[in-house]
């Protein structure tokens, strides 16, 4: 409500300052207008909450419908594995490239994985004078956890990528649909291989894995720390157990399922040319990755 000065002429001076009408006006203007502002801003929050929800709730959903659409795909490819026709020449090309074309990246990443472990744990342990458990240590945090992780990490970014974009391309140049006006499945005769052969060689690599990481362990343990070959062995033989390499086999299956499963599911669903294709790869390699460290959580706690 504005003032009026004639209305009242006991009004003087606004901490010393003369009050006029046109004082007065400008008071009353720029209070409207900072009130319309403020209530602007205030509409446009409450506009903004129902919207924020709206997104939230529609990438849980969009979440959601991506794990019902992997698992059916990995039901299909199970079906299909097991129901003529069987795709052997595709399941036999899978094989090679998942299991022999990963080979060296694992065969690698396994010997420094061994071999640092190696290093960084006798040095420790040599601080206690317990450095011939170097070798059970290490063999025992390869075979439960560091070899099935790694190898499907390795696998997840070599075949797990190139699987996502292989078919993701497929499916923007719509040779799916070509595949599907012939009366072809492309579940049964791209997909089904690809998760088959993950599932079989992924354990396959992970115990080769285990055997260059000992090696590597074996080579700084004791060529480099001086640590008794007799001891070293006696160590590994009293301590780590079949079912400890047994419990770290059954990982890397799973792994090898879900990285299979992720990078077909977004190889399937890419959309959007090129640049589709190179986000869908992208999603493949980051989702399989993070769901093999939650997998490899839960899957510690109900084994060990």
């Amino acid at each position: 409500m504005c003032l009026n000065p004639s209305a009242n002429p006991k009004m003087g001076a606004i901490r010393g300052l003369p009050v006029n009408a046109f004082s007065i006006r400008l008071a009353c203007a720029a209070g409207r207008y900072f009130s319309a502002h403020q209530e602007e801003k205030l509409n446009t929050l409450f506009q903004r909450i129902p919207t924020g929800i709206e997104t939230l709730g529609s990438r849980i959903i969009a979440a959601i419908e991506s794990v019902g659409e992997a698992v059916i795909i990995l039901v299909m490819s199970l079906l299909w594995a097991v129901r003529p026709p069987l795709r052997l020449r595709q399941f036999i090309l899978a094989l090679h490239f998942v299991g022999v074309g990963s080979l060296f990246i694992v065969g690698l990443t396994g010997l420094f994985s061994g071999g640092v472990m190696a290093l960084q744990i006798g040095q420790a342990f040599r601080m206690f004078n317990a450095e011939t458990l170097t070798g059970p240590t290490v063999a025992l945090a390869l075979s439960r956890e560091l070899s099935p992780v790694f190898t499907c990490l390795m696998i997840t970014a070599r075949a797990g990528s190139a699987m996502a974009t292989e078919l993701g391309t497929m499916r923007v140049t719509e040779q799916l649909d070509a595949l599907r006006t012939m009366a072809v499945n492309p579940i049964d005769y791209l997909v089904a291989p690809r998760i088959l052969a993950c599932l079989l060689m992924a354990p396959a690599l992970t115990m080769f894995f285990n055997l260059i990481g000992m090696f590597g362990c074996w080579l700084v343990a004791v060529q480099f720390l001086g640590i008794d070959h007799g001891i070293f062995m006696a160590r590994i033989r009293e301590f780590v157990h079949p079912s400890d390499i047994f419990n770290g086999m059954v990982k890397a299956t799973v792994f090898g399922v879900v990285l299979a499963t992720v990078g077909c599911h977004q190889g399937l669903t890419a959309q959007g040319g090129a640049r589709g294709v190179g986000m869908a790869t992208t999603r493949a390699v980051v989702i399989a990755s993070v769901l093999i460290l939650v997998f490899d959580y839960f899957l510690t706690v109900i084994m060990f």
